[in-house]
């Protein structure tokens, strides 16, 4: 595969039917069902074909998962499915995710040889003309691209959901969030406030409590799952869940504001060790620690907010595609209001193996918004044909 960066885009503006934003998970879904469906590669320019290009803000494949702590192992990531046509290889489950999955990414990309444009930012996607019906435009940090249609993948992961509470600038020792999580050697020895009650904030407290003292902050009580959870009975009724909120507009919640908390091996090591001792979230920071919910004291060095991330959709803000809830109404993977764009690995499809039904899903409505098209362009040119006899 030839490695393409971002001066292979010789020329500006450039066009392809479908612009694909984001080549984790879900993009490359969308990438193997476009192929499977007649696409070519518009960076080969093939003419009158149908094509397709992937902008990818990383410099390397992977997606969000070369971002993640070292000590996040095959073994405490909740299970990655295979990405369609390509089974991942066997992997050993000490193996860091951040090392196994962009390894498997980046076979799965050579395997179809995906036109796979890296690193290039997606700022802002536009109307091309007033009324709506013509091409969507895609501004980037290496250049301008026309498109029919964009399948918006770019995850949650540049995008951290960062609480505000009082006196939060005054804290002597350090605050970080998920996103900036590097290594547990950094905290050896430290008092740790780890605020949030989804996947990340155990994992994080189940390490630390390992090395250092470590208190837990969510704002309401955690839900705990009974039993296994069932992705053939729990795991469809939580997807209708989000998908009702999606389809009414509604922002969608975490991922474990539906599901609950299961009980993995790391939340009982954590909990056999003391460390899930749940506390009211404080009401104020101060130089050395935080105010208690009972107003009390407790002295810490450092805040982990492990408050979660939202979906990174600031570069379709000019398609004012956000409602008075701050939602986007969306009917299956494509957004109600503007049909040309599908959002994956959004609302529904967040799960590896739900960005893959929404990345053939998104193809299969392209194909048929172009199919439904085609005559209707036929026509025009056969009418503007007439017209200059």
């Amino acid at each position: 595969m030839v490695h393409r960066v971002v001066e292979d885009v010789f020329t500006d503006p450039r066009r392809a039917t479908v612009v694909v934003v984001g080549a984790g998970q879900a993009g490359l879904s969308a990438a193997y069902h476009l192929l499977r469906r007649g696409f070519a590669s518009a960076l080969a320019d093939p003419g009158g074909e149908q094509t397709f290009v992937m902008l990818d803000a990383d410099s390397a494949p992977g997606g969000a998962w070369q971002h993640r702590w070292g000590s996040l192992t095959m073994e405490t990531v909740n299970g990655i499915f295979d990405l369609p046509g390509l089974h991942k290889p066997p992997i050993d489950s000490s193996e860091p995710s951040r090392d196994a999955v962009p390894r498997y990414f980046a076979d799965y990309e050579r395997a179809f040889d995906l036109p796979v444009l890296r690193p290039v930012r997606a700022t802002a996607v536009r109307r091309a003309d007033a009324a709506g019906d013509g091409d969507l435009v895609i501004e980037t940090d290496a250049g301008t691209w026309f498109a029919r249609a964009v399948i918006n993948a770019t995850g949650t992961w540049n995008n951290p959901v960062q609480p505000s509470y009082p006196g939060q600038e005054t804290l002597l020792g350090r605050q970080l969030h998920t996103h900036d999580y590097a290594a547990l050697d950094e905290f050896v020895g430290q008092r740790v406030a780890v605020v949030g009650g989804g996947i990340s904030a155990l994992q994080h407290i189940e390490e630390l409590s390992r090395v250092a003292t470590t208190f837990w902050y969510t704002r309401r009580e955690p839900v705990w799952l009974d039993g296994d959870f069932q992705p053939e009975t729990t795991g469809r009724a939580i997807i209708a869940k989000v998908t009702a909120d999606v389809e009414a507009g509604r922002p969608p919640g975490s991922v474990s504001s539906y599901t609950g908390i299961a009980w993995t091996p790391y939340a009982l090591a954590a909990k056999a060790r003391g460390a899930l001792e749940r506390r009211p979230m404080f009401t104020s920071i101060e130089p050395h620690g935080v105010r208690e919910a009972d107003g009390s004291f407790t002295s810490v060095d450092v805040i982990l907010w492990a408050t979660g991330f939202r979906a990174a959709l600031a570069h379709l803000d000019p398609l004012h595609l956000r409602n008075e809830l701050g939602g986007i109404t969306m009917r299956g993977t494509r957004v109600k209001d503007e049909p040309r764009i599908h959002l994956i690995g959004f609302g529904p499809s967040q799960s590896t193996v739900g960005a893959n039904r929404a990345g053939r899903d998104a193809v299969a409505d392209i194909v048929r918004m172009i199919n439904r098209s085609a005559p209707v362009e036929v026509e025009r040119r056969g009418e503007a044909t007439r017209s200059t006899r």
